[in-house]
């Protein structure tokens, strides 16, 4: 069964990804300064910049844009070398992401300002602030603490350079209406994505998490691996997480696919 591609285009990107079994992926400021030292130091090397973010304590959102095809690489590299410090700091082992990114392609206007209001919102939605811009770790938030409070990779994103610095508060108490929330989560309910091309490129449904989550016994499990494939998940990314070797994803996949 061919593989879907990556939504890899240069251009406007939301990027989600949590920690795996919901773990918390940041426990320290620390952490948080350095994943985003992490994110600017890929960001310059994959000429992208970083145009709004929320780090929640098991998840992020990004909202990233790239100048070339190349999300995957980028965010390979963010994801991996933050994995690699965390599981160093903490003595542990094993992945610390649920499975690969969660990413949507943005072409409409109308989506990307109510999906920076959405990613701001987040942390009110989770109980960890009573305002937008109150939490510590999005950028609005250091946006209010000034231009030195704004990492390097976010320094040209659009809030800074359409809204300002002395704007940014007026601009983020404009509530979140319910068509606000509509726009968001219609797009990210949609099985493809339209490029500038006008081609629809399939878009992953569900982590690697939410397709297991429910599998209890070996033949749902291998009835799922066929949904998460299906999904666009490789072999080796589906063996990573289920601690399978990629032998035994295969095997199951032709026995599957011979006896449909």
């Amino acid at each position: 069964m061919p593989r879907r591609p990556r939504i890899d285009l240069a251009g406007w990107h939301h990027v989600i990804n949590r920690g795996v079994a919901q773990t918390k992926v940041f426990l320290s400021g620390d952490d948080y300064a350095m994943f985003l030292m992490i994110v600017c130091k890929a960001a310059t090397s994959y000429r992208a910049i970083l145009h709004d973010y929320a780090l929640m304590p098991n998840h992020y959102h990004l909202l990233m844009q790239t100048e070339l095809d190349n999300l995957s690489g980028l965010m390979k590299q963010i994801n991996s070398n933050y994995a690699i410090y965390f599981n160093k700091k903490y003595h542990r082992s094993g992945h610390l992401w649920q499975g690969r990114f969660i990413s949507r392609y943005i072409k409409d206007e109308s989506y990307l300002y109510a999906l920076i209001r959405y990613i701001e919102n987040n942390p009110v939605k989770a109980g960890l602030s009573q305002r937008a811009g109150e939490y510590p770790y999005t950028l609005v938030s250091s946006m209010m603490r000034g231009v030195g409070g704004v990492p390097k990779c976010a320094q040209n994103s659009m809030l800074i350079d359409q809204i300002g610095y002395a704007g940014i508060r007026e601009w983020i108490d404009i509530q979140m209406d319910k068509e606000d929330y509509r726009v968001v989560e219609e797009i990210v309910r949609q099985k493809g994505i339209e490029n500038e091309k006008g081609q629809r490129i399939p878009a992953y449904q569900k982590s690697l998490e939410q397709h297991f989550e429910k599998c209890s016994d070996r033949i749902e499990r291998n009835k799922c691996i066929i949904d998460a494939v299906s999904d666009g998940y490789t072999q080796a990314e589906i063996a990573r997480y289920l601690g399978l070797s990629r032998a035994s994803v295969s095997i199951i996949m032709k026995n599957l696919t011979l006896n449909a």
